[in-house]
């Protein structure tokens, strides 16, 4: 189904070669001036040069060439030489019953060949999720979802730390603390236990008290590095530790993001591309790609276009370990080798852009991806307090995610309990769903370079630019429909007609935007896009909704039109905000 700005620009355009101009003066656009008209065609004055002509005059030209179109309320061309359009209310209607009767309300998303890998989540074993995961996981699956709306087959990976000194740390806390286990043993030759010897939350107790000891006992910071490399060259005991370390941090991280509605397909972590770096980097060092430098190994990836110097991207360090740059390379070689997609999009914080450059153009360089492959970054600016400084706890440290997530919950639920219309496990229930809404749409809502503020008490709101207001407008048409339904009237018997009202008409034009809206949002990976137009469609809802007697209506005709459109603006809506990573309740 086209948008409906190609369908207006279609007629536009043979307007204009009616008249002798070039079809491509047509395109239509939307008008910034709702109040003036609808649409607006600015071609009159781009071809004003090229024709020798006065805009306007080219304009009254095509104007009247439309003039009696059945497509048309009114066309009028004003100077300079703009054409201001005001569709029929026949075309409006049509073009929303269209969308009533296609799948995915006639957006062309239909299935592609094409694969889109995603990497985003960041997180690291045997350490909690914080408020600085909270952006990576929410854009990451919103983009997730809109590329597989749009037809695409995604795979997203959540791209672990679970490999480095880290694992050397919590593995010599281990043994100063239980030295007897079996995995320090070096003649144990039976089967470890299939237990692990720690629980999550011990787990996230030892990690940081290793890390503190190591800045203050130098024995200690060496036998971790030292634990870290009889890890990596395969220490047997140490290799089932390090399995129970991962075993027990995925579990309570898929329960975590989980709990923000983000799901994963891949759980690996850079322990999986550990094996292909030797290879890699001889590769390198035999094309003439990689060369020696300080003692480090390292590709030049500078470009006479750069506007600023950009240093070597190092791939082996001058100590002869890997670093971040080394590991993604890897492991965008299994990627390639599994996988094979035509566009990777990773997810990061934006202080991360060199890193990303120098990585996506090593692998350019090497061929490691094929010339025609995308490599994408989105990175994403800070979630910041009132002090305009990254959020931190009172005490100045970082908030844990779960923390954050019962903060906003708490404060949805008792803006529900001061109402007094749900039981408390109900209110409990609805607090979860809108506390999540409200706390993915602030995000969602900012373009995601921009750092923004998080403010609870703007983003619980069930009054403007929020997550819950959307629920709340979806929640609103649910209960019109079940009020009708309660009259024995079938939804489902329900068809659009013309809109008849100035607020109708509203509705429908809003609902018309949604396959421009997509696209943009697919195009530009821009999860506010859709923010925005849920935003205008609900407000266009509810102005109709108080502009008009839905249930009241003694049309019954026109009122099961109005059940219609409101349907499928639920409909709509409840697409969109899925979209998004949200899901509303049945009632609030």
């Amino acid at each position: 189904m086209k948008k409906i700005l190609d369908k207006i620009s279609d007629i536009l355009s043979d307007a204009f070669v009616s008249c002798g101009y070039d079809a491509k003066y047509g395109k239509a656009g939307i008008s910034n001036r709702q109040d003036l008209c609808q649409f607006q065609c600015n071609g009159a004055m781009a071809a004003a040069k090229a024709y020798g002509k006065a805009p306007f005059v080219i304009g009254d030209e095509v104007a009247a060439k439309l003039a009696g179109n059945e497509a048309f309320k009114s066309v009028e061309c004003v100077k300079p030489g703009f054409i201001n359009i005001i569709m029929s209310d026949e075309f409006i209607g049509s073009y929303v019953r269209g969308m009533s009767a296609k799948s995915k309300f006639g957006c062309d998303c239909a299935p592609k060949d094409s694969v889109i890998f995603l990497d985003y989540g960041g997180a690291n074993v045997a350490k909690p999720l914080h408020i600085g995961h909270l952006r990576s996981a929410i854009i990451g699956e919103s983009l997730k979802r809109i590329c597989a709306f749009c037809g695409y087959r995604t795979i997203s990976d959540v791209h672990l730390g679970d490999w480095g000194l880290q694992m050397g740390l919590i593995i010599v806390e281990l043994k100063r603390r239980m030295p007897e286990l079996p995995y320090f043993d070096d003649s144990f030759e039976g089967e470890y236990p299939e237990e692990a010897p720690f629980t999550i939350s011990e787990l996230e107790e030892i990690y940081p008290c290793a890390s503190a000891r190591s800045k203050e006992d130098e024995k200690f910071k060496r036998a971790a590095q030292q634990a870290t490399v009889l890890l990596q060259n395969g220490h047997r005991g140490y290799t089932a530790l390090w399995r129970h370390i991962i075993n027990v941090s995925v579990a309570d991280l898929k329960k975590n993001y989980g709990s923000l509605n983000v799901s994963f397909d891949l759980w690996k972590g850079e322990s999986d591309a550990q094996p292909y770096i030797p290879d890699m980097i001889q590769d390198l060092i035999d094309r003439g790609i990689a060369y020696e430098s300080q003692g480090a190994i390292v590709v030049d990836i500078a470009e006479e276009s750069d506007s600023k110097e950009l240093p070597p991207c190092i791939v082996r360090k001058s100590d002869g370990g890997a670093n971040y740059e080394t590991s993604d390379l890897a492991t965008l070689i299994e990627r390639e080798k599994l996988y094979a997609p035509e566009k990777y999009i990773y997810l990061a914080d934006k202080r991360q852009d060199l890193h990303y450059t120098q990585f996506f153009r090593v692998a350019k360089k090497a061929g490691i991806v094929r010339p025609e492959t995308e490599l994408k970054f989105i990175g994403f600016g800070t979630m910041n307090g009132s002090d305009g400084k990254p959020f931190k706890t009172r005490e100045g440290g970082v908030l844990r995610l779960e923390y954050l997530i019962k903060e906003i919950n708490d404060a949805v639920y008792d803006k529900i309990m001061s109402n007094r219309t749900a039981s408390e496990e109900e209110a409990r229930h609805t607090a979860g769903i809108v506390g999540l809404a409200a706390l993915k749409y602030g995000d969602l809502s900012n373009q995601a370079s921009k750092d923004y503020v998080f403010d609870i008490d703007r983003f619980t709101s069930f009054e403007g630019d929020t997550g819950p207001y959307i629920l709340y407008t979806i929640v609103r048409i649910k209960s019109i429909l079940k009020k009708y339904q309660a009259e024995g009237k079938n939804v489902q018997e329900c068809a659009i007609a013309n809109p008849s009202s100035d607020s109708e008409t509203l509705l429908m034009l809003e609902l018309c935007k949604l396959s421009e809206v997509i696209e943009t949002a697919f195009e530009e990976l821009a999860p506010h896009k859709i923010c925005r137009f849920v935003y205008d469609l609900s407000n266009a809802f509810n102005h109709f909704y108080h502009e008009t007697k839905i249930l009241s209506e003694p049309d019954e005709n026109r009122q099961k039109s109005y059940i219609a459109i409101i349907n499928l603006t639920k409909n709509v809506l409840t697409a969109c905000i899925d979209l998004l990573g949200i899901e509303a309740p049945e009632r609030m």
